[in-house]
């Protein structure tokens, strides 16, 4: 038995390894999203599950069909970091995932407060203050993406 639990943590050990890679490496950015991936699932089924207040379902409360498409799209943003990373590796830059990262960043940090906010848990000044400057973050990659993009059509 303590063999097969061997084996089996060594197999989920390196696909998790092997996922970070294609992902472009388990760095910050990439911790940070999903931690805030699994922070607003967890705080969707409480919403959902506890005050029955999601916005997902018609009743407010858990319903397998909405948790089942949360999960599909946390998927399918990986799967945008993915293009994101093999592009940064065919232009030669660094940019296009770090700014997509922090893009999604962004989008889950705001359903978190959302979900926070549904269950009536007042959000301290600090962090509106740096969801406010990781929105400028953002906007800043953006303007420089723009800009490179007019280079490039020279």
């Amino acid at each position: 038995m303590a063999e097969f639990k061997l084996t089996a943590l060594t197999a989920l050990g390196l696909l998790g390894g092997c996922i970070a890679e294609l992902l472009g490496g388990w760095d910050a950015g990439l911790q940070s999203l999903f931690l805030f991936m699994a922070i607003d699932y967890i705080t969707g089924l409480i919403v959902a599950g506890v005050f029955k207040k999601s916005r997902k379902s018609q009743q407010g409360a858990l319903e397998s069909l909405a948790a089942w498409k949360g999960l599909c799209r946390k998927g399918v943003t990986l799967g945008v970091v993915l293009i994101a990373c093999r592009l940064d590796l065919l232009l030669g830059a660094t940019f296009i995932r770090d700014a997509t990262i922090i893009a999604y960043c962004g989008n889950e940090l705001l359903s978190i407060t959302e979900n926070i906010g549904l269950m009536g848990v007042p959000l301290p000044a600090i962090i509106s203050q740096a969801l406010e400057a990781l929105r400028e973050k953002e906007e800043i990659k953006e303007e420089i993406k723009e800009e490179i993009k007019k280079g490039e059509e020279k």
